[in-house]
């Protein structure tokens, strides 16, 4: 995947002040995103060909080894993202679609992010995911910004063949701050899981 940012670059950039979530917001797909969505699919040329002929339309593509997708509601995922871009290495690509936030992750992340919240204290204060991963498929918004009826859109619009996607430890801490945010603690959170390595992985992901 495309090289990760460093936590000195994202607050230099933005001068290590908070950023709205409508500041960071990209209407539409570049040429690179899009061969890079494309990709995930067994024929990527004919989903440019569907692209560049309805280019208004959303698409579903499938999980698992291009990308994950975490799928939260809307209002937590939106202070997932803040946080990781004020205090983390910044976002993946994200969506909008039909009130919830769709967050590309790393492929492996929907096996491994249940297990990883199970062992977490804050865990009841994070609304279940939907975790998509292999074998799985998402509807992802369309190519080009507009009004559309089905309530998707981008948030961060994917614009590179190799864009950055956040692992399971980061989209973790995501939610732990995030939930921190809500409930107005102070109190500190590891991002790692602690005790057994070996605990049972709980698969969420829905499936086709």
């Amino acid at each position: 995947m495309g090289a990760r940012p460093g936590f000195r670059e994202v607050r230099g950039r933005r001068d290590a002040r908070p950023v709205p979530v409508s500041v960071m917001s990209v209407s539409h797909v570049t040429a690179d995103g899009a061969a890079w969505l494309a990709s995930a699919e067994t024929h990527p040329r004919r989903v440019l060909s569907d692209w560049r002929e309805r280019p208004g339309a959303p698409a579903v593509l499938s999980c698992g080894t291009v990308f994950d997708v975490v799928s939260v509601p809307a209002v937590f995922g939106r202070r997932m993202v803040g946080r990781l871009w004020r205090e983390g290495p910044g976002p993946g690509p994200v969506a909008l679609h039909r009130g919830r936030l769709l967050l590309f992750a790393a492929p492996g992340t929907a096996q491994r992010l249940p297990s990883l919240l199970e062992w977490e204290e804050w865990s009841p204060a994070v609304p279940s995911p939907l975790c998509h991963g292999a074998g799985d498929a998402v509807t992802v918004p369309p190519l080009t910004a507009g009004p559309y009826p089905t309530g998707s859109r981008w948030v961060v619009a994917p614009d590179s063949r190799t864009p950055w996607l956040p692992g399971p430890d980061v989209v973790l801490w995501a939610c732990v701050r995030a939930a921190r945010v809500t409930a107005g603690s102070a109190v500190r959170i590891s991002i790692f899981r602690r005790g057994d390595q070996s605990a049972k992985v709980y698969d969420v992901s829905r499936r086709r």
